[in-house]
């Protein structure tokens, strides 16, 4: 998740507000995440669109990234809402898998269902590799391929024209 990108959260809350009033059988949640992907604008629109053309099912996030924030992994059913690089919500998802594991274990079928450009496992690590390698220098350590991995899968449930 980003750490470069100013997010509207009201704007993320909002669109949420939207989801549940569409859906009064989901309860609500207390603290919904409004993030992006990425850690540059560019990249939040690019990863963003992954996601509303329906290519990017999953994402992995360093677990020491949430360790250093002080927040929690996410849970397993949360809602959340992803920005795009300026900031402004474009899409409500929900966590449908969670795996902890070290980057090393990443698999082909993740790095498929993760969609980003050729869907390989090998332009999963060299990609991920390097962004996990600005973040450990903003956190202070150093990348290992032993470092622990969030891998997760989520489904896109608002807007309703792009909802899987």
């Amino acid at each position: 998740m980003s750490e470069q990108v100013p997010i509207d959260r009201e704007a993320g809350l909002r669109m949420y507000a939207d989801f549940l009033r569409a859906h009064p059988d989901v309860p609500p949640q207390p603290d919904v995440e409004v993030v992006c992907f990425g850690d540059r604008p560019d990249l939040a629109d690019e990863l963003g669109g992954f996601i509303v053309d329906g290519f990017k099912r999953a994402t992995a996030s360093l677990v020491a990234g949430y360790v250093a924030a002080g927040e929690p992994l996410p849970p397993l059913g949360a809602y959340w809402v992803c920005c795009d690089g300026s900031g402004q919500p474009r899409a409500i998802l929900r966590t449908t898998e969670l795996r902890l594991g070290p980057f090393r274990s990443v698999d082909t079928q993740f790095a498929w269902d993760e969609g980003e450009y050729d869907r390989t496992l090998q332009t999963w690590l060299a990609g991920h590799r390097s962004a996990y390698e600005r973040q450990c220098a903003r956190l202070g350590i150093e990348f290992s391929e032993d470092l622990e991995v969030c891998f997760e899968r989520f489904v896109l449930v608002w807007p309703p024209d792009l909802a899987d």
